[in-house]
This record gives C-alpha cells, sequence and structure tokens, in this order.
C-alpha cells in the first residue's frame, strides 16, 4: 500500500495601510480594513468556500477513503470571523467528517522560528487555540510558516510535543535520495518528516493552465499514470499546495475544479495509492532514515531557501529592526501593542521586500499591493517608527504611573471631573469637541463609512461636522454599497474601540 498525502495552505495577511512619513506619531491604525475584507471576499468566493463543498462531497461519497490536510493560519482565521463567517462554518463541516486533518502553525504567519524561540512558542500555542476555539479540533503535526526547516527548528518542534512535520523536499538537501519516504529529524529523531514532492505538486499549483507546458493540459487520466509511475518502493507521495490554487491562482474556466472533482476516484479506482492525513502516514509508516538541514529550507522560489523574505539589505534590516523591539514588547502591557508586533511578523510584509524578479516574478507580485520592494520597505518603516514610537511612550508612561504610585498622594479638595460614558455609537454624541476632532483624525475613511451607514440623520450629521473639509471629501467619495450588518457592526465598534482608546 503506497500513501498520497494532500495538504493545502490557508493564509490571506492583514494588509497594511498607506502609511506616510507625516502619519508617524499622528495615526496609530495601520491596517487596510477595505483591502483586507475585499481580498478575503473575493477569495472566498472563488476558492475556498466552492473547494471546500467539494471537498467534503467528495469524503461523503468515497466514504473515508478520501482524506486531505489543512493550516489555517491564525491572521486568517480572525478575517474569517470578521469578513467571512460562513468560511468558519464550511471548515468545521469539514472537520466534522473525521477524514480533514488541521495542522499547527505560527499564529501570524511568521518567521519567528528564525530569531526567537520563545516568540515562536507563543505564537504556536495561541495558534493551538484559535483552531479548537473556532474549528473545534486538537491539532497534533505541525507545518512552519512556508514550509519553512531546518534541524534547530525541527527539534524545537519535537520539544513542544508534535510528532509530525511537513517540509520542503529540496534537492540540495535530498541529494540522490526520493521525497516520497518518511523521514525523522537529525537532531531529534522522534519527529517525522513529510518532504513535498515539489514537481507532482507544481504541475498542479503552477504549471496546471500553462499552454506552454508539455504535459498540457493536465487531465486526471495522465496525472494517475505519472502516479503510477514512481518506483514501488517509494511510499508516500506529498502533495502540498497553496489552497488558493483552486478558484484563484487557477481559475475555474481552466478546469481546475473538474480535475480535483474526478481526481481522487480514478486514483482510487486504478492504483494501489489510497489517500491520508500526515499524522496517519506517520502512525503507519516508518521512516527510512535522518535527512541533515543544517541552514533552513522552504517551499519558495526555485532555490527554497530564505531569500524570497531575508535575502536583501531591505528585508534584514527591518526583520532586524522589528524582532529588536521583543523585550520591550513582552514588558509593555498594551495588549494592543503586543497584538500589532505580532502582526507585523507576518512573512508577506518582508515578501512584499523581495527584489528578486526573475522566473519567480509573477509569484512575488500576486496580490502585491505595493509598486515596488521600494515602496514596500518605506511603508513597513513608516509604520514600525509609529509602533516604536508608542510603544515608548506606553514603557514611559508605566514607570512614570509607577513611580507616582509609590508616593502618597495629597487628599483632593475638589471632586474629580467625570468623564462623559462611552458604551454605545449614541454616546458620541456628547463627546467634547476636541476629542471627537482627534478620534476622527485616528479613523480610516472606511471604517467611518461602514461605522455611518443607515444612522441617525442627526448623529451622522453631529459626527460628520467635526471632520476637516480634506477628510470630509474623501468620506463623500467614498463608495459602499448595501453593506452587510455585521460589515456595519463591526466598523462601529471599531470606532468606539478608538473612542477608548484615545479618549
Amino acid at each position: 500500500m503506497r500513501a498520497i498525502c494532500f495538504y493545502f495552505q490557508v493564509h490571506q495577511p492583514h494588509r497594511l495601510r498607506t502609511y506616510r512619513f507625516f502619519d508617524i506619531g499622528n495615526r496609530h491604525d495601520y491596517y487596510d480594513d477595505y483591502q483586507n475584507r475585499y481580498i478575503v471576499r473575493r477569495v472566498a468566493d472563488k476558492c475556498y468556500l466552492p473547494a471546500n463543498e467539494l471537498l467534503r462531497e467528495l469524503i461523503e461519497k468515497y466514504k473515508g477513503e478520501f482524506r486531505i490536510a489543512y493550516s489555517i493560519s491564525g491572521i486568517a482565521l480572525e478575517q474569517f470571523e470578521r469578513y467571512a463567517p460562513e468560511v468558519l462554518e464550511s471548515f468545521r463541516k469539514l472537520a466534522q467528517t473525521g477524514h480533514v486533518e488541521f495542522l499547527s502553525e505560527t499564529y501570524a504567519h511568521s518567521l519567528a522560528a528564525l530569531k526567537s524561540e520563545d516568540e515562536f512558542r507563543r505564537q504556536v500555542e495561541l495558534h493551538r487555540e484559535k483552531m479548537k476555539d473556532l474549528i473545534g479540533v486538537k491539532t497534533t503535526a505541525f507545518r512552519n510558516t512556508e514550509l519553512i526547516y531546518s534541524d534547530k527548528i525541527g527539534e524545537m518542534v519535537a520539544g513542544m510535543g508534535f510528532k509530525t512535520m511537513l517540509t520542503e523536499g529540496a534537492k540540495h538537501i535530498l541529494g540522490w535520495k526520493s521525497p516520497n519516504y518518511v523521514y525523522t529529524n537529525n537532531l531529534d529523531p522522534r519527529l517525522k518528516l513529510l518532504l513535498k514532492n515539489f514537481k507532482l505538486s507544481d504541475d498542479i499549483a503552477f504549471r496546471f493552465s500553462q499552454q506552454s507546458w508539455p504535459g498540457w493540459p493536465l487531465t486526471v487520466e495522465k496525472y494517475t499514470e505519472w502516479l503510477k509511475g514512481i518506483d514501488n518502493k517509494e511510499e508516500v507521495v506529498n502533495l502540498f499546495m497553496d489552497y488558493e490554487t483552486f478558484g484563484e491562482h487557477q481559475w475555474p474556466e481552466t478546469g481546475i475544479f473538474e480535475f480535483l472533482k474526478h481526481l481522487p476516484g480514478h486514483v482510487l479506482e486504478n492504483s494501489d495509492f489510497k489517500f491520508m492525513t500526515p499524522s496517519q502516514v506517520t502512525e503507519k509508516m516508518q521512516p527510512v532514515s535522518a535527512i541533515d538541514v543544517p541552514y533552513p529550507i522552504s517551499w519558495a522560489d526555485e532555490e527554497r531557501d530564505l531569500t524570497a523574505w531575508l535575502g536583501n539589505e531591505l528585508q534584514d534590516e527591518a526583520f532586524d529592526k522589528l524582532y529588536g523591539l521583543e523585550e520591550k514588547v513582552k514588558n509593555c502591557k498594551s495588549d494592543k501593542l503586543k497584538y500589532d508586533w505580532m502582526a507585523l511578523q507576518t512573512s508577506d510584509h518582508f515578501y512584499y521586500m523581495c527584489t528578486k524578479w526573475f522566473s519567480d516574478g509573477d509569484v512575488h507580485k500576486y496580490f502585491n499591493p505595493y509598486g515596488s520592494p521600494y515602496d514596500a520597505f518605506i511603508n513597513f518603516m513608516n509604520v514600525l517608527s509609529d509602533f516604536m514610537i508608542s510603544l515608548d511612550k506606553h514603557c514611559q508612561d508605566g514607570k512614570t504611573e509607577s513611580k507616582h504610585a509609590s508616593k502618597s498622594k495629597p487628599a483632593r479638595t475638589t471632586p474629580k471631573k467625570k468623564k462623559h460614558s462611552i458604551t454605545n455609537i449614541s454616546d458620541l454624541e456628547g463627546l467634547p469637541k476636541t476629542h471627537m476632532k482627534r478620534i476622527l483624525r485616528f479613523t480610516e475613511t472606511a471604517t467611518l463609512a461602514y461605522a455611518l451607514y443607515e444612522m441617525d440623520d442627526e448623529l451622522k450629521d453631529h459626527i460628520l461636522s467635526h471632520l476637516g473639509k480634506k477628510d470630509l471629501k474623501y468620506y463623500e467619495n467614498f463608495q459602499i454599497k448595501d453593506p452587510s450588518p455585521s460589515d456595519v457592526e463591526a466598523a462601529r465598534a471599531k470606532l468606539l474601540q478608538l473612542v477608548k482608546e484615545y479618549y
């Protein structure tokens, strides 16, 4: 018996809004909520929802003979909660079949494993909790961001109790060896490794619709024959790919969904392959040897190394400056600052700074909001500069408060003036003018537009009267059509959050 292990990565970053130099010290909202919502909704409609439904039908049709695995970043889960809750529900239905495995990873889809073991462990545990809360599963196998792996990273993962980890079957690591076996970590043999068969994976993920490719058009019959052509001694074929392959990277018009629909049945009927999840493979198959990976590998680009994220001076400077704040962030008590620091670790921010535009150029440009790597670097560093100012101010305020707390205070002779109470959106009407103007300065146009949608005219006019001419023009030009109640509610919640933060 031989196995096919299908694994899909699901991730969407929090994209940063355009953050200019003059915003530093003045605005502390870093994320482009409008763009994030648009992309998540688009990919949900084109990929996540139709692909989840199709795969659930296949699992039911083949009564457990067809099995798959996913990893979903914590950042993606948050956005599904906010923008596409039906996607979460569809993943829960997949989990309930009992034939789908969900894997652990870093919460922010970060590169923490390369820099900080403490932060790496913290994010992995945070992700496990999120998966249990939202999907209802306990994760037991692991995949690191972009399949990044080394002997040292594998040792850390084994130390956290994982028995299975996924990574890339890089040629410069394997040499003459085949990726189609189970291997072990070189430092801790308790950790079993599954290596991606990049040729057969990329035939689907990248070459499926490429008409200049000699293998085009790819049919289930042709692909099954390729699988059958693998040496009978080789035990497992690991097909790892981005989930967005189905419907987003490869559009429905290419026939990708039809290919996916008919592949499991044709493989089961015409070969000796069975479909297994990663944990099933490592439970039923014995490793053939350890592999030596002294330097990190990944599944990115032809080099299968880290140069997509840490391959130039821009990336190195941003990366080092960000992680240089770790101790200060640990000691601060602001949940918002801690969250922002984690969100800024998302690997996509460094990927956008990549200056490799050769054979992999189209991959680096996909969903890239920047015109150039230099634009990405400048925008990120502007955000990071403001974050550092806020962090320093918070730490300084904490020290001052602690210093004053140790001294006895004279008795108050006059009653303290109470702040205006803010509990819901209607309370904004009584907010002092100076405070209202300040809060609106920190509010994205999109957030304000959604928050004011179908609001009482009197309250809306009161809020808009505090906008400057330029911001009012932005608001008037911002078009929204029939937003869902959840979008409006989320925008109002964010506006109230800003009020509580800055008032």
